[in-house]
C-alpha cells in the first residue's frame, strides 16, 4: 500500500514537472472568474475600434490566457507603443493588481522615442477610468533600466519589440532589466515576428524578422529558462521574403499590392514563455 502511494506520488510529480516544463502549468482556465473578466475587458468600450479589429490576428484572449495573466498580478509591459495591449492590461489589473507601462525614454536623443513617451502619458491622462492606477516607467539602456522595483513583478510582457532592440544593440540589456524586475518564479511572455529557420540571423534584424532559436538563446543568456512555446500567433501564409520586410504586411502595408498582403494578414509570430528560476 505504501509502495503504491509512493509510486503514485512520483508519477504525479513527474507529470507536474512535465506540465511546468512545457509551459502548461501556467495557462489560465478560460472558465475562471479572472478569465471571464478578461473577456469582458477585451470586449470593452475603452478599446480603440481600430485596435480591436486587429484581434483576429493578435488573439489577445488566447495569448494572455496562455501566458497565465491573472488580475491580481504585478505585470510590466515593455514598450507599449500606442497602447494596444495597455487598453486591455491596465483596466484588467486596476482593481487587484498593478500595471507598469515601461515606455520610451522621454529624454532620448531620438525624436520618435520622446514623442512616443509624451503620447503614452497623454493617452493615460485622457482615460482615468482605465489608467488612473497604471504606473509609467521608462526604458532606455544603458541609463534607464529600472522598469519596476527589483523583484516586484509576477510577469513581464513584450509584443513585437525584439527586432527594435537588436537594431539598437540593446537586446541583452533589456532582457537583464526584465530579469531584475521579476520575482523568482516570475514569467516573461514574449511575442516576435518569426523568421525562417533556414535563413541566417541578421544581427540587426533589418527585415523585422527574428529566428526563434536566436531569441531563445539570447534570453537564456541572462538567466531565464524556456517554459514553453505556443502557435497561437502563427501565420503559415507569411512567406517572410518581402523587399520591405515585415512592414509589407498589415498594419503597416508598405507593399504596393495592399490587397495581396491584407489577404496574408499580420506576420507569423513566435509566442514564448520563460521563467526566472
Amino acid at each position: 500500500m505504501i509502495k503504491r502511494i509512493c509510486r503514485t506520488f512520483v508519477i504525479s510529480a513527474v507529470v507536474l514537472l512535465f506540465l511546468w516544463s512545457t509551459g502548461q502549468a501556467q495557462e489560465l482556465d478560460p472558465n475562471t472568474e479572472a478569465a471571464v473578466k478578461l473577456q469582458k475587458i477585451i470586449a470593452g468600450e475603452q478599446r480603440t475600434p481600430a485596435y480591436a479589429e486587429r484581434d483576429v490576428y493578435r488573439r489577445p484572449l488566447e495569448t494572455l490566457l496562455w501566458f497565465g495573466v491573472r488580475d491580481d498580478m504585478t505585470v510590466v509591459e515593455i514598450f507599449p507603443g500606442g497602447g494596444w495591449y495597455s487598453e486591455i492590461l491596465a483596466p484588467y489589473l486596476k482593481e487587484n493588481g498593478t500595471y507598469y507601462a515601461a515606455g520610451y525614454d522621454a529624454e532620448s536623443k531620438v525624436r520618435f522615442f520622446r514623442r512616443g513617451a509624451k503620447q503614452l502619458k497623454k493617452k493615460f491622462a485622457a482615460d482615468p477610468e482605465s489608467y488612473s492606477k497604471a504606473v509609467i516607467t521608462e526604458l532606455g539602456p544603458p541609463n534607464k533600466t529600472e522598469i519596476a522595483p527589483e523583484g516586484s513583478a509576477d510577469m513581464v510582457l513584450t509584443f513585437r519589440n525584439v527586432h527594435n532592440w537588436m537594431s539598437a544593440g540593446t537586446d541583452l540589456a533589456v532582457y537583464e532589466a526584465m530579469y531584475k524586475a521579476l520575482k523568482p518564479g516570475g514569467v516573461l511572455g514574449l511575442i516576435e515576428h518569426r523568421g525562417r529557420a533556414d535563413v541566417p540571423q541578421d544581427p540587426k534584424a533589418k527585415s523585422g524578422y527574428v529566428n526563434e532559436a536566436y531569441v531563445i538563446q539570447q534570453v537564456e543568456k541572462v538567466g531565464f529558462k524556456l517554459l514553453g512555446k505556443s502557435e497561437i500567433n502563427a501565420n503559415p501564409k507569411d512567406t517572410k521574403d518581402y523587399k520591405k520586410g515585415v512592414w509589407t504586411l498589415p498594419p503597416t502595408l508598405r507593399g504596393k499590392d495592399k490587397e495581396k498582403y491584407l489577404a496574408i494578414g499580420e506576420s507569423d509570430r513566435m509566442t514564448l514563455k520563460f521563467v526566472k528560476p
